[in-house]
Order: C-alpha cells, then sequence, then structure tokens
C-alpha cells in the first residue's frame, strides 16, 4: 500500500520545461496588461510579479530590469500579431480590386481585435522610449503583408493590369489609403460602423487602382 501510494503522489522538484514555458507566457501576458494599463513608468516588478503568483528574486532572474521584462513582453506580443502566410496568400482571389479589399480588412480586423488594439496602443504610447518595438512592429508584424501585396502589384503590372513602378512603395501607400483612418478611428475607441467601413474601404480601393492602372 505504502509503494502504491507513494508512486501515486505528484512528484515534487523542479517544473517541467512545458510548465517553465508556460509560466514564462504568463508572466510576459501578465506583464504586457500592466505596462497597458499603467504604463511603463507607473508599472512595477512587484506589482507583475504578484499577479502572476512569482517573487521578484524568480522575475529578476530572467531579466535584468523593467525595459528587459517590456521589450520581452512586446516583442511576444507582435509575435503572436503576426499574420500567418497561408492567411495572407488566401485573401487573393485573382481578382485585384476584391483582393485589395481583403488584405485591407485583414489589416483592420487584425488591429481591432482585443490583442492587436493592445499592441498597438502600447507601441503608440511607448515608442518613442522604446523605438525599436516601432520598427520591429512593422518588420515583423506589418512587412509579410506589404511584401504579398508588393509581389501582387508587380504581378499585375506585368500582367498589364496595373502601371507600378515602385511595389513596395505603392504597397504602403494602398495601405495609407484604405487602412490607416480606420485604424485610427478604433484606437481612438470609436470604430466605424460595418456599412461605413466597407464603404471606405471599396472608395480606396477603387482611388488606389484608379491612379494605378496604365494610361
Amino acid at each position: 500500500m505504502n509503494e502504491v501510494t507513494a508512486i501515486q503522489r505528484p512528484r515534487a522538484g523542479r517544473p517541467t520545461r512545458e510548465q517553465a514555458e508556460a509560466r514564462h507566457a504568463e508572466l510576459l501576458d501578465r506583464a504586457l496588461d500592466h505596462f497597458l494599463d499603467k504604463g511603463f513608468e507607473q508599472a512595477t516588478i512587484e506589482a507583475i510579479a504578484a499577479d502572476v503568483g512569482m517573487t521578484k528574486r524568480t522575475v529578476y532572474a530572467r531579466y535584468a530590469d523593467k525595459a528587459s521584462l517590456f521589450r520581452a513582453a512586446v516583442a511576444r506580443a507582435i509575435d503572436h500579431y503576426a499574420i500567418p502566410e497561408d492567411r495572407i496568400r488566401a485573401t487573393d482571389t485573382g481578382d485585384i480590386a476584391q483582393t485589395l479589399t481583403n488584405i485591407a480588412m485583414l489589416r483592420i480586423d487584425l488591429v481591432a481585435s482585443p490583442r492587436g488594439l493592445k499592441l498597438q496602443r502600447i507601441i503608440q504610447t511607448e515608442s518613442y522610449r522604446f523605438p525599436e518595438i516601432f520598427t520591429d512592429s512593422y518588420e515583423l508584424g506589418a512587412m509579410p503583408t506589404i511584401q504579398f501585396l508588393a509581389d501582387l502589384l508587380e504581378r499585375e503590372t506585368r500582367l498589364g493590369n496595373l502601371a507600378i513602378d515602385d511595389p513596395i512603395m505603392a504597397a504602403n501607400t494602398f495601405m495609407s489609403m484604405a487602412v490607416a483612418g480606420p485604424v485610427r478611428f478604433i484606437l481612438a475607441a470609436s470604430p466605424l460602423p460595418k456599412a461605413l467601413l466597407d464603404k471606405r474601404v471599396a472608395y480606396g480601393v477603387r482611388m488606389f487602382l484608379d491612379g494605378a492602372r496604365p494610361r
């Protein structure tokens, strides 16, 4: 009986690798919440550690200071924020206007998601202090979509449907025309009604294509 009891008793000691990774992820997620709610200056390692059930010593063993923890929390958010390549490619219907509409809505919906909204607000408020988070957000979060769009515009130019001489510049211009405005409303907690959002994106697509077609 004692032998059976000993076998069934949970093992004490160090957590498994999976458990340690899960705890680390929880730390970064909770840290992100604190930085968003309180800002970088007011958030504290003490409060973050207490929220996740860790000691300050445990947190400091992994991160030397609050800035290091902040960068890691934002980097994790950016990594999760990035749209998978297969979802980006799935926007291509073969019709350029519909594909541009799909791309715009994909980006807008991403920002409107709870995680996307949280990340964008942190980048807006703290990028002056940590300029690398703005660069990382663009290169890791937005650039895959920009590159896909540039390749699409280059393809349509080869087919004679468009006349684009700088696909990357054109891709960024399109995102500014069709996506930036609706995103500003979302970040201001005043998202556009669905009908108005659809109309605004359609107008941006039409204006872009009117300027991009061969003369």
